[in-house]
């Protein structure tokens, strides 16, 4: 599963304004805050299979709804809701791709409830540079691939993730500062009104 066809590879250079010394942010902070964390959007830059880079802008309502614009001269869009992804083509006027969020890494920081805590769905917990990061994956599943990611602290903020398949590829995903608590429409991330739209 990608979010989007060739999207991988991982970033070597990340530089962040992080704090002198941090310590490792707990399991139960962390899905304290990915609970709490309702609405949010930001800009994101993505690194691709090929090296090439794609930025755009992100929008997320828990639970189970995330929407990526990506910006010229890619134009595709990626949403999910209604326990679906789809995928649009921006150079396309086919109908989107669609598969199972639940069949995704990212259902994981999607889901009504976050409980890291669960037996074998945390797989590392590590602090690294002054962040703390998480790799995750669904228990009962491993073979859905698993999500990284990357927290910095005071306060704890989710930073970036990297997403590997079942197929070992890595897409990465870098935040902005989030914007949190605003309203967002659910048309946003209807697959069935932006597949109507594009008709």
């Amino acid at each position: 599963m990608m979010l989007k066809p060739a999207l991988a590879a991982p970033l070597f250079a990340l530089v962040f304004a992080l704090p002198a010394q941090a310590e490792k942010i707990s399991l139960a902070d962390i899905s304290a805050y990915l609970n709490g964390l309702t609405t949010a959007q930001t800009d994101f830059t993505q690194v691709n299979a090929d090296g090439s880079i794609s930025t755009g802008e992100i929008y997320i309502r828990r639970p189970g709804r995330v929407r990526f614009e990506y910006a010229p001269p890619d134009d595709s869009l990626v949403l999910a809701g209604g326990g679906q992804v789809a995928i649009f083509d921006g150079r396309s006027n086919q109908p989107p791709e669609q598969y199972p969020l639940s069949k995704t890494p990212l259902s994981l920081i999607l889901a009504e409830n976050v409980d890291l805590s669960k037996a074998n769905m945390v797989v590392g917990h590590t602090e690294v540079d002054n962040t703390t990061r998480v790799k995750a994956q669904d228990p009962a599943h491993p073979e859905y691939g698993s999500i990284d990611m990357v927290f910095t602290a005071n306060p704890v903020e989710l930073r970036q993730w990297v997403i590997v398949d079942e197929g070992g590829s890595e897409t990465t995903v870098i935040l902005g500062d989030l914007k949190k608590g605003m309203s967002l429409s659910g048309n946003l991330f209807s697959i069935t009104q932006e597949t109507n739209k594009r008709n």
